[in-house]
């Protein structure tokens, strides 16, 4: 007779039930390890729950390279974002499917993957910001929410088992992340570190959560009963695993010295509710057992919602809808040009003087410029495949602009040494870049960082700032290379490749046009080099601000949302979040509000394209409560949506607003109703007056007064 855990007649809590019942407490134990071995006698086979899909599938061979995180953030765009994380589950079942018939279980070939990162990139200092939706909640839970449906998929089992990290509070220092206290108070954390987490959970069903590093007011993340069962299980419903970040239960007794001995780190962190252990703490489980220190209600708790994890992905199922998929499906065509896509709107215009779009049957010559002319690391980002096909932004624009045009290129200096060339002299390229700007129509300067300068503790080589950046500016050797080329008087267009804000107030003032590609997947180079031409229009919207100095900003290590992101900021942006210019040409009008039930306030307006240009719009909605302290002083996002308009093109897009949009957060961490008025802006950027600035143009205001509104 078939065992009960086989039958797929019964619920998945019957079958886990009995899964569970069967095996013998070593057993058990043993399956709370990311390695975790197999039980042979019950027919489970080893699995390993570590693996990566931040923009694709990471770290397990060719796959489909996307844009790095926070150019997915700059799109604006939750239905590409799905559309993203379908393609990468599809492309992780495949790879999975032809893994298990090579009996291939080993590390990064499973379907759980450790993505997205949803921390809050609240200070642009932080070397694993890129790997983040950027500043803002609202807009990294509606982004991390549309990539965890597109990844797990709605169907009778998940596609793949996405993870959200890190919880809670976690987002720098990289340099002295395992001994670290963030310590936030209750209104920042319910305004600002949690929301996107609640969504997650909330709306998406995400099937996983990681815990920080970090202790959070004196608690570990991985040990905090009050996170993990109060707050994740108990008020908002979480019902998936809860893993802790590699290594960071060790951290317990040898940083954090919380406890004294490997079986109480063990025993603190399986008793908060951390299911799963990534490292090998969780190999003193028995012991801490032995020791009296864990009960067997506590291994089963873990246990169970480990199974259930493996039983959603249909692991126990005899056949699911996702075990044909074949291996033909992975890197193909298809997906990478939806790469190409997601990368031509992901890249942010900053600066446009009328230069572009070039034409590029009037471009004679050209120079291509910068240490990150030709580099393929610019396009990796990090927690990255292997993609098979790929344009660097030289190969790119040498696509685009064919064979009729003379493509001059160099180095022009290196990422961050003061020579290209071992023994040569200092700047040893400038003087050939030089040479080459003069003879150009145009030049386009490639310039910027890679994830080898910033990025996580142990990956990057700027060892000396634990893989964060020590200030804003680009590195020397590419700042007299800038100065160099732009003294040339040609006209200097800046590429820039960076994955978070930079000081580079330098460029804003003299090149005439600059272009933010980020980190931008296999197809970047392809992409940027159509944008510029005038092959696709830009319409990224920056997911971060961009600041004019270091010094402008607290601590680094100050958690407080004091004088941080737009929200409450003090002093004007370079460029501000949600800010990107475009050659459309958009005018918005007949803004609306009305109530359309209670707790929900609906806007409308029409947006028209007065371009020649077929086009995306990214509209932004914006509320800020005029006369409460409690409130943003810098209002925060409501609502956005990408609107596609043909030339000369209206539509009518339409907003809606829940009351939290006009609540505040008391110092208790409550939603609460404070003040008065509201204003509601809605245009293409925040309402601030440096964006009005930049594009010219005014979002449209209204003024609503809270006792009008029925809550």
């Amino acid at each position: 007779m078939e065992p009960v855990y086989l039958d797929e007649s019964r619920t998945d809590e019957e079958r886990v039930r009995d899964l569970v019942s069967q095996m013998t407490l070593e057993e058990k134990v043993s399956q709370l390890r990311y390695d975790a071995p197999a039980v042979k006698r019950l027919g489970i086979p080893s699995y390993n729950w570590w693996n990566e899909a931040l923009h694709g599938v990471a770290r397990a061979g060719a796959a489909t390279v996307f844009p790095q995180a926070i150019g997915l953030a700059a799109m604006f765009d939750e239905a590409l974002l799905e559309k993203i994380g379908d393609v990468t589950a599809l492309e992780g079942r495949a790879k999975y499917n032809e893994a298990v018939k090579n009996e291939d279980r080993g590390l990064y070939k499973g379907i759980t993957f450790w993505s997205p990162n949803i921390n809050i990139f609240r200070d642009p200092r932080w070397g694993r910001g890129h790997e983040t939706y950027g500043e803002d909640p609202c807009l990294t839970g509606r982004m991390g929410t549309a990539y965890i449906k597109g990844l797990q998929g709605n169907g009778k089992r998940l596609k793949a088992a996405a993870c959200v990290k890190h919880f809670a509070a976690h987002s720098g220092p990289e340099k002295g992340r395992h001994s670290f206290n963030s310590v936030v108070s209750k209104k920042d954390l319910t305004e600002t570190y949690f929301p996107a987490f609640e969504r997650c959970v909330k709306e998406a069903g995400v099937e996983g959560v990681m815990g920080g590093y970090n202790r959070l007011n004196g608690e570990a993340a991985c040990g905090s009963h009050h996170l993990i069962s109060e707050i994740l299980r108990e008020k908002w419903g979480f019902d998936g695993y809860y893993v802790s970040d590699c290594g960071a239960i060790k951290d317990f007794h040898m940083h954090h010295g919380l406890t004294d001995t490997p079986q109480e780190s063990a025993a603190l962190a399986l008793k908060s509710g951390c299911d799963l252990n990534c490292g090998a703490v969780y190999l003193h489980v028995m012991s801490a057992y032995n020791q009296g220190l864990v009960s067997e209600d506590d291994i089963d708790r873990a246990v169970t919602h480990l199974m259930m994890t493996r039983m959603r992905l249909g692991m126990f199922d005899h056949y699911t809808e996702f075990d044909e998929i074949p291996y033909e499906v992975n890197d193909c065509a298809e997906h990478h040009s939806l790469a190409l896509k997601a990368a031509e709107e992901s890249m942010v215009l900053l600066k446009n003087d009328g230069i572009l779009p070039l034409d590029k049957a009037k471009l004679k010559t050209v120079a291509v410029i910068g240490p990150n002319s030709d580099s393929e690391e610019i396009l990796k980002g990090n927690y990255n495949g292997t993609a098979t096909e790929k344009y660097t932004l030289l190969e790119g624009i040498r696509a685009v602009l064919g064979k009729d045009t003379r493509i001059f290129c160099s180095q022009g200096a290196h990422l961050y040494r003061d020579n290209v060339e071992n023994l040569a002299e200092a700047d040893d390229r400038i003087k050939e870049a030089v040479s080459m700007a003069v003879r150009s129509d145009v030049v386009f300067l490639c310039l910027g960082l890679n994830g080898t300068l910033e990025g996580e503790e142990g990956d990057a080589n700027n060892s000396y700032a634990g893989a964060d950046k020590v200030d804003l500016n680009l590195p020397e050797s590419q700042m007299r290379l800038l100065k160099a080329v732009c003294e040339t008087g040609t006209p200097v267009i800046l590429l820039l490749s960076t994955g978070s804000a930079m000081a580079i107030n330098y460029a804003d003032e003299h090149c005439s046009a600059i272009l933010h590609v980020w980190y931008p997947g296999q197809m970047g180079g392809l992409a940027a080099a159509r944008l510029l031409m005038g092959e696709a229009v830009p319409s990224g919207r920056l997911p971060v601000t961009f600041y004019r100095t270091t010094e402008e900003l607290p601590d680094f290590t100050d958690y407080s949302m004091k004088g941080r992101t737009y929200r409450y900021m003090e002093h004007k942006a370079l460029y501000p979040f949600g800010y990107g210019l475009s050659y459309g040409d958009f005018e918005y009008s007949n803004l609306k509000a009305e109530q359309i039930e209670t707790g929900q306030v609906k806007l409308s307006v029409e947006i028209t394209n007065h371009s020649m240009f077929e086009c995306d719009e990214v509209a932004e909605v914006y509320v800020r409560i005029t006369d409460s302290e409690l409130a943003a002083p810098g209002g925060s996002l409501a609502d956005f949506k990408r609107i596609h308009l043909k030339a000369g093109e209206s539509a009518a897009a339409a907003f809606i607003l829940s009351a939290k949009a006009f609540m505040v957060v008391n110092e208790e961490g409550e939603f609460v109703f404070d003040g008065s008025a509201a204003v509601v802006t809605c245009g293409g950027s925040q309402p601030d007056s440096r964006s009005v600035e930049l594009t010219g143009k005014t979002p449209l205001k209204l003024d609503l007064k809270l006792e009008d509104l029925r809550w």
